[in-house]
């Protein structure tokens, strides 16, 4: 009992329970399909926001470019889906059947090679987690071992995503250009559109952004983890002692690139289409802002404020369209002022505590009036069973002053 108590405090397995029991069993329960397709796009932000934890809450680099992991990884997987909607039979009408129709549009009468290794689904999906990599570990490598950090690397960060998303825009024959990919349909026949195709595609995306924080959990908890947290807080004592902390922290942005190149993969599968404005130093802040409503040290956090910050939008553009960037802005100011480390924060500073006092006050109550019944048996009642709700009654008058 004692080792699963521990296993559970240490992983923060309470925590993740919940938010298990709430993505796969009370939003499915009552949502509609429509509204649970949302969740399910809204899930695939929060691989950014898990990977912005390790990287920008446990290893003190912040990030303002992830929407360019993002996007390659969903790029990857459209690349394979378009490929797959543009058989010759249904692009026969085009000049080169058998090519994206937006190439065809351009004049390119043949698939371009760097098209050619997405035709395979095993290469592709080893593609959505390499090629993010890749580019973390070239942008990584040459700033971290140059000792560039700070508000420099955050900067340099946010022209990576502008220079990708000019190169995506301005190559619209092999990318799609500002329209991006569309008319994702199918995943080797098999069609994504339909209602049970959606709750598969949720699951799926449940199940891997669970396994995600799990990884990420026991990083934190192994010594790799304990060295994030010290090199974020005392950098130069972890490089007096010995090691080299450019490589934790490309480790660490590695990591967190792989985490958001799944969750673009996803989003292309379960929305259909992939375009470079989700790419840009927009939808980057945004993706920081999720790990931060949600508590930058907090995994589980940050997947509850990245359905927060995106229900609010959904909301507010609904109800309200002419002032929903204005309530967002209120949202994003009121929840920084009053909860500075996030809705984790909340939870570990009030509602953990409160609970806490709680239970120490019946357990107290409960040793008192044990002791009375010890002390007086003949001056209360019969002394109830053990858990009984009469525990948490008040003494008879006159008991607790005789026994102080």
């Amino acid at each position: 009992m004692n080792t699963i108590k521990s296993l559970v405090k240490r992983y923060q397995l309470a925590s993740l329970l919940l938010l298990v029991l709430l993505l796969a069993v009370v939003l499915p329960l009552s949502l509609d399909i429509f509204r649970l397709n949302l969740v399910g796009k809204y899930l695939t932000y929060a691989f950014v926001a898990v990977g912005l934890v390790m990287v920008w809450g446990y290893g003190g680099v912040l990030s303002l470019g992830q929407g360019v992991f993002f996007g390659l990884g969903g790029y990857a997987m459209a690349m394979f889906l378009k490929l797959e909607a543009s058989d010759p039979v249904t692009t026969r009408i085009q000049s080169t059947p058998g090519i994206p129709d937006f190439m065809d549009w351009n004049q390119i009468t043949a698939l371009p090679l760097m098209w050619l290794p997405f035709k395979s689904l095993a290469l592709t999906l080893i593609l959505v987690i390499a090629v993010p990599t890749l580019l973390a570990w070239i942008i990584s490598y040459a700033m971290f071992k140059r000792r560039v950090g700070g508000v420099y690397f955050a900067i340099i960060t946010q022209a990576v995503a502008l220079i990708v998303t000019v190169l995506i825009i301005g190559q619209q024959g092999y990318t799609g250009g500002v329209n991006g990919m569309t008319d994702l349909k199918t995943v080797l026949g098999w069609d994504t559109r339909t209602d049970g195709a959606k709750y598969i595609l949720y699951y799926l995306c449940v199940a891997l952004l669970i396994a995600s924080i799990v990884l990420c959990r026991w990083i934190q908890t192994s010594k790799l983890g304990t060295l994030l947290l010290a090199m974020r807080d005392k950098e130069d004592r972890v490089r007096f002692s010995g090691y080299d902390v450019s490589n934790f922290k490309v480790f660490a942005f590695c990591l967190a690139a792989a985490l958001s190149g799944i969750g673009g993969a996803l989003f292309s599968l379960q929305v259909g289409f992939m375009s470079p404005s989700f790419v840009g130093i927009v939808p980057s802040i945004e993706m920081v802002i999720y790990a931060a409503v949600g508590g930058r040290m907090s995994l589980v956090g940050a997947v509850y404020g990245t359905l927060l910050v995106n229900a609010g939008k959904t909301l507010f553009s609904e109800s309200f369209p002419d002032l929903w960037l204005f309530l967002m802005a209120a949202l994003f100011i009121g929840v920084t002022m009053a909860f500075p480390m996030g809705l984790a924060g909340v939870w570990e500073d009030k509602i953990k505590p409160w609970w806490a006092g709680r239970l120490a006050d019946r357990k107290a109550n409960a040793e008192r009036v044990a002791a009375a019944h010890a002390a007086y048996p003949e001056a209360l009642p019969p002394r109830p069973e053990p858990g009984a709700s009469a525990y948490d009654a008040p003494l008879p008058d006159g008991v607790g002053s005789q026994r102080a």
